[in-house]
């Protein structure tokens, strides 16, 4: 049987003390905690920055563990507990609007569909459960990308394809679309993803505040909106389902 990659070793050595010793800790203490030349720290926890699984601070140029990491430490539970406490808010929701709902999380710069409850008519669907949609365009995208820091450097170091001719790809313009969904506390998407279909999301947040997800409500346009903007009660709607959500996971009153 092969033995252990040293890199790999060596990278989860340093991953462990990050994780139990002081908030940050400096390059020369992680080379003599671990016995390892300078030269070899620095390359294995500038890798691991690279990744998001380390963050440098810049004044004191010490390092700690990076949210890509915790997000990874805590995905598992977070997933399923978010889908289990969704599962009552977002079939209520379905049937007051009479629209699809999604529940969405980040997951490899896209939204991965984690929980989908039908349009509650006689309609021919298709389940979207572990489909993945876009992170820029769709209104889960964009409510997490607003709340959330590792989805916000995501979406702003990729490529924003225009997947419809309303699609928004400028970094400005998209920025203030950002800026926008965190004013009002949710985010829209109005054919930006596929023509004549609209949709509303709102993030919601676990016990730690931490944006853990989003749930959206989609649907064709003209039933969505009215002379020209989101219906109001629908946007009301969807904001109260993320909030009972995260309520149910611990994150209080929003």
């Amino acid at each position: 049987m092969p033995g252990p990659i040293q890199s790999l070793t060596r990278a989860a050595a340093i991953l462990r003390l990050l994780a139990g010793g002081d908030r940050r800790i400096g390059l020369s203490d992680v080379a003599s905690s671990l016995g390892l030349a300078k030269g070899t720290a620095h390359g294995i926890l500038r890798t691991l920055q690279q990744e998001g699984f380390v963050e440098q601070d810049p004044a004191s140029g010490k390092y700690q563990l990076g949210a890509e990491l915790l997000r990874l430490g805590n995905s598992y539970l977070d997933v399923h507990e978010l889908r289990a406490r969704a599962l009552v808010w977002t079939d209520d929701l379905a049937r007051s609007s009479g629209e699809a709902v999604y529940l969405g999380v980040l997951h490899q710069q896209g939204v991965l569909i984690v929980h989908h409850v039908f349009r509650p008519d006689d309609s021919r669907q298709v389940l979207e459960v572990g489909a993945m949609h876009p992170l820029h365009s769709t209104a889960l995208g964009k409510a997490l990308s607003a709340y959330d820091p590792v989805a916000h450097g995501q979406v702003t170091d990729m490529e924003r394809a225009a997947l419809t001719p309303r699609t928004i790809t400028g970094a400005a313009d998209f920025e203030r679309v950002l800026e926008l969904v965190r004013a009002r506390g949710w985010a829209s998407d109005l054919e930006e993803t596929w023509d004549g279909v609209a949709s509303v999301a709102a993030p919601i947040h676990d016990r730690r505040r931490i944006p853990v997800g989003a749930v959206a409500v989609t649907g064709a346009v003209e039933r969505m909106c009215e002379d020209g903007d989101f219906r109001a009660q629908l946007v009301a709607s969807v904001r109260d389902c993320a909030r009972a959500v995260s309520r149910d996971l611990g994150a209080g009153r929003f």
